[in-house]
């Protein structure tokens, strides 16, 4: 199986080829959990330690089920109640963290970049589940596995991201994963909330809904993330539910067979109507929690058989 890196920081360093390995073993770990055994033996006396400087209950609990899955020994530490809350380093974190000698650290962190600088402190593999407005890796490869089994494919599909752009690691992860493998990406949302430059990632970028979604193969909705928002984004949620929020109407432009996804958690009627996100024949919401699950396992895996296989690398 085809996959080089000793963490997983971004979809950036991520090859087409790693891609498809990751979301094919992903499969066979859909299969496991659907199944009445649910439980392998990858990490098998292995510690992984989540470490969420962020809040984010349902990333932090498919980490942990997907850690106990693969029977490695799992421990979540508070980090709301950490040494870095009474002034600790992140240096210094990663040097106790050392002592203690984990094989695998799952990190999400407010600032783009703390989790890249602590693996380069650790002696242990260490996967991004999220770090400022950079990227989140897995939350992209469980909407690619999603997209996959829905639609047969990745290749050559019309994806419309839409909504919060500017403070969306999501849509970063995305459009770097989409673009690898040769789909079209749209962007859709006000001019406020697309970033600066943003078209440089070889995108189509709309301000108008229906515009944007016309004859799109997925819609993939964001939440406002008024948490990163230091000024007057849009005018009110009701305006902006008006023009960007996802409702039947808009949703009629896209092809009839158009999949909706949102990464959670939801504003509903805000950025999408809540008869659409419940929608059984159009939304695949539910299907991408499983998913996270299984990309998870696939991940931690991987990244285990890659350490296994390179020199050990040991942090002074």
């Amino acid at each position: 199986m085809t996959f080089r890196n000793r963490h997983l920081l971004g979809i950036e360093h991520l090859a087409p080829d790693e891609i498809t390995t990751l979301l094919d073993l992903a499969d066979d770990y859909v299969r496991l959990n659907r199944s009445g055994q649910k439980h392998g033996d990858a990490l098998a006396g292995l510690t992984l330690v989540n470490m969420f400087f962020e809040n984010s209950t349902r990333t932090q609990a498919s980490f942990e089920i997907a850690g106990m899955r693969l029977g490695a020994d799992v421990m979540s530490m508070p980090m709301q109640a950490s040494s870095i809350k009474k002034g600790e380093t992140l240096i210094d974190t990663a040097l106790t963290l050392n002592a203690m000698h984990p094989d695998l650290l799952v990190v999400r962190h407010p600032h783009s970049g703390a989790v890249a600088l602590l693996a380069q402190k650790v002696n242990c593999a260490v996967l991004n589940a999220g770090d400022g407005r950079h990227e989140h890796p897995t939350q992209a490869l469980l909407d690619a596995l999603t997209i996959r089994r829905t639609k047969g494919r990745l290749h050559r599909l019309s994806v419309a991201i839409c909504g919060d752009i500017a403070h969306s690691r999501v849509a970063r992860s995305n459009i770097l994963l989409l673009n690898k493998m040769e789909s079209r990406v749209r962007l859709i949302g006000p001019p406020t909330l697309m970033p600066t430059g943003i078209a440089e990632f070889g995108v189509e970028v709309f301000d108008d809904m229906r515009e944007g979604l016309k004859d799109v193969d997925v819609v993939m909705m964001l939440r406002l993330q008024k948490e990163r928002m230091d000024g007057g984004f849009i005018p009110s949620e009701r305006e902006f539910y008006h023009r960007y929020g996802l409702d039947s109407d808009k949703l009629s432009y896209a092809k009839s067979d158009a999949i909706v996804m949102h990464p959670g958690p939801m504003n509903r009627g805000v950025e999408i109507d809540g008869t659409i996100a419940d929608d059984i024949n159009r939304s695949v919401i539910q299907e991408q929690v499983e998913m996270g699950v299984a990309v998870r396992m696939a991940t931690m895996d991987l990244l285990m058989r890659a350490r296994r296989s390179q020199p050990k690398v040991v942090v002074a």
